[in-house]
């Protein structure tokens, strides 16, 4: 059975995805997830990102992983090496 949040075929089944991590270095936890959806419910995540200068990293491997996680969990240790690169990029944009 194919799962219907991996590769291009949701993208042109439910349109765009989305899926939005929480973050604090202070704590020492590890990612949450905090939002997620697809279709509108995508469209308004992205939007508001935009709307308030939020940085989108596009992966859609990541993506299919994020979206299989239960809002409000944190991200599972084999996907720390791939937020980790994506957090430092994102902060060397923002220096």
């Amino acid at each position: 059975m194919m799962t219907q949040f991996y590769n291009q075929k949701l993208k042109k089944r439910n349109g765009p995805s989305a899926a939005v991590l929480k973050y604090d270095a202070e704590e020492g936890k590890a990612p949450q997830v905090v939002a997620q959806g697809t279709g509108e419910a995508a469209t308004k995540i992205l939007a508001m990102a935009k709307e308030h200068g939020v940085q989108v990293q596009e992966d859609e491997q990541l993506l299919g992983e994020l979206l299989n996680i239960d809002l409000g969990d944190q991200v599972p240790p084999q996907l720390y090496s791939v937020i980790a690169e994506i957090l430092l990029l994102l902060e060397e944009i923002d220096d």
